[in-house]
């Protein structure tokens, strides 16, 4: 990541609470500016749309931001943060090859929004994978722009 400025927005569900909060401090330390949008204690009668909804409409109106999602699975918050027009949300389990799919979430589409699973990843697969999608650019390539614009266009 260039700019250390960059506002990072959390949010998750309780699945994922215990990992969000150990993140959110890490992330701090590494000199990012953090605005949590919940939940703010683990509660399992907590619905992810609460959080992540209002989250994603941040990282849509704030430039220089981007947004990161830990919850149990990640699925319905994927579709819940993908609903607002401007966000591109991916999902990441781990695989062999993070840096490769990671970057890629990021060269070929712009991707604003990571969401992770607690249930198939621990802290320190999280912790590797936010790292190397901060630091991992947009390609600028006229394909992917192209792309990117007709997805504004066509989702308006």
């Amino acid at each position: 990541m260039k700019n250390k400025k960059e506002k990072i927005f959390l949010s998750g569900d309780h699945a994922g609470f215990k990992i969000k909060e150990k993140v959110k401090p890490w992330l701090e330390k590494k000199g990012y500016i953090i605005k949590d949008f919940g939940p703010f204690k683990q509660t399992k009668k907590d619905d992810y749309p609460d959080y992540v909804i209002p989250m994603a409409k941040a990282v849509a109106k704030t430039k220089n931001s981007r947004g990161i999602i830990i919850a149990g699975s990640g699925q319905g918050e994927v579709i819940a943060a993908n609903r607002i027009h401007g966000v591109r949300t991916v999902l990441y389990y781990g695989c062999p090859s993070p840096s490769r799919i990671l970057k890629l979430s990021r060269a070929h589409n712009n991707s604003n929004v990571l969401s992770m699973g607690e249930f198939f990843m621990n802290e320190r697969e999280m912790k590797k994978a936010i790292t190397i999608w901060l630091k991992a650019p947009f390609s600028e390539k006229p394909r992917h722009k192209r792309r990117l614009r007709k997805l504004e266009r066509l989702s308006k």
